[in-house]
């Protein structure tokens, strides 16, 4: 199966915040049913999305749903400060904001030392 497929795949799900159903992902993606039910197992297998069992017009098909990362709260760290954007109220232009600067200078230097 293409990455290219389960990514368009992916992406159509996790565009649509109440889930797409899986007879109306293959209309959409231009795939056969067939080719769709295998990528859809590719993403539950991978544990990308989560399917639950719907009924449309009397016929048994599933409601497809892009499953929420867990953030990593730790790409907001630099050692122990917090991202300076967090709770800006500055409206500046991000290339120049030197809080910023000086935060990602800390960050390098903390990955430097790993």
């Amino acid at each position: 199966m293409a990455m290219k497929d389960l990514d368009e795949a992916l992406e159509a799900i996790q565009s649509s915040p109440g889930g797409v159903l899986q007879s109306d992902l293959w209309k959409l993606l231009g795939i056969d049913s067939r080719k769709c039910s295998r990528i859809v197992k590719q993403l539950l297998d991978k544990g990308l999305i989560e399917r639950v069992e719907q009924k449309k017009d009397g016929v048994k098909t599933f409601l497809l749903k892009a499953k929420r990362k867990v953030a990593d709260a730790s790409l907001l760290l630099a050692g122990e400060e917090l991202a300076p954007c967090i709770g800006c109220d500055r409206e500046c232009v991000v290339e120049e904001c030197t809080l910023l600067v000086d935060w990602m200078y800390r960050l390098a230097i903390e990955e430097a030392k790993k």
